[in-house]
């Protein structure tokens, strides 16, 4: 007999993994975050909790309630990568205070930056939350 996946699995590493590396980069590798990343840490971090309860739980409407917060860290995240390699303009000054937004910590082949990561992150999950939606709409 073939066991059903738990539908929270995925998203709840997904979480685990950008925490942990978020975590990595500021407490090991002492990377200042700038106020874009607060932002996307303030929202990857309770999903790490969330999704947690919804794999031992398995509310079906998890989905629901975490997607605003995949969406708004999908958009910030990739805002964020935009300021940083192509120079989107933020007439915001949210980035005068500290660590400016737009330094590169790291740059993988020339692309990857912490912000992609964050962005490939909450794209994985706002993919994954739509195809759990529709696929397992009963079964969750």
């Amino acid at each position: 007999m073939i066991k059903k996946i738990n539908p929270f699995l995925f998203p709840w590493v997904v979480s685990i993994i950008a925490t942990s590396g978020s975590l990595y980069f500021s407490e090991v590798m002492k990377f200042v975050p700038c106020t874009f990343c607060w932002y996307q840490r303030i929202l990857m971090y309770p999903l790490t909790i969330l999704y947690g309860f919804g794999f031992f739980k398995r509310d079906k409407n998890l989905f629901l309630y975490t997607y605003p917060a995949v969406l708004l860290g999908n958009a910030l995240s990739f805002y964020h990568y935009g300021i940083q390699k192509f120079g989107f303009y933020h007439p915001m000054n949210v980035c005068s205070a500290g660590v400016s937004c737009s330094g590169i910590y790291i740059d993988w082949f020339g692309f990857i930056t912490i912000p992609l990561l964050s962005f490939i992150a909450f794209t994985s999950l706002n993919g994954y939350i739509i195809f759990a939606l529709r696929k397992h709409k009963k079964t969750l």
